[in-house]
């Protein structure tokens, strides 16, 4: 996709790149550790942040088929850029099958989402971390699972889960995350999406 960088984006990665050399990392790696860098102004997720060159090449050859994005709330939608959502969590039904199945809105909207999308979707959870230990429990079949919650209660268990798991996956090692730094992550790779 082709986008204009706004000055101070320019001057955040020139003060970012002055303060920390990434050209060690891979291509993919690099661009989405800056991207979450940027994104927080946290230069502790240098070495926090688990990524795979292979996953994300994967995930971003699925972006670059069409593939569906899925966010875990609004807020990791509305920070992803140039790309459409799926995001039942708000969703009246959404609501009543948390009620029915006794578990949260967040596991709800994955369930649902699912049925929407089916494999090869790219998923973005940055708020809650029932919803990434739901997407893990399903046979979903992702192209690339960004799990990047924040909280205190289950988020880093949910992401060391994801790193075991065997799916292709972005992730840290903390219990810090959330919804600008999981959609950070995904426009690292929308933004390569029209590069060749």
């Amino acid at each position: 996709m082709s986008r204009r960088v706004h000055p101070i984006e320019v001057e955040s990665y020139r003060i970012l790149r002055e303060r920390v050399d990434l050209r060690h990392l891979s291509p993919l790696t690099r661009a989405v550790t800056e991207r979450v860098v940027h994104a927080s102004a946290d230069l502790s997720y240098v070495t926090d942040l688990v990524c795979d060159e292979t996953a994300l090449a994967g995930g971003l050859a699925a972006l670059r088929s069409g593939a569906p994005v899925v966010a875990d709330v609004a807020m990791v939608a509305a920070g992803i850029t140039g790309r459409a959502t799926v995001c039942p969590v708000a969703e009246a039904g959404t609501a009543r099958l948390a009620r029915q199945a006794g578990i949260t809105r967040s596991a709800a909207a994955v369930r649902i989402a699912l049925d929407r999308v089916g494999p090869g979707a790219v998923w973005v959870v940055g708020c809650a971390p029932t919803a990434l230990t739901e997407l893990l429990a399903l046979q979903a079949r992702p192209a690339l699972v960004v799990g990047l919650p924040v909280g205190f209660v289950g988020a880093a268990e949910s992401k060391a889960a994801l790193r075991i798991s065997g799916l292709p996956g972005v992730s840290n090692r903390g219990e810090k995350g959330g919804s600008a730094v999981a959609a950070a992550a995904l426009n690292a790779l929308l933004y390569l999406e029209g590069e060749e």
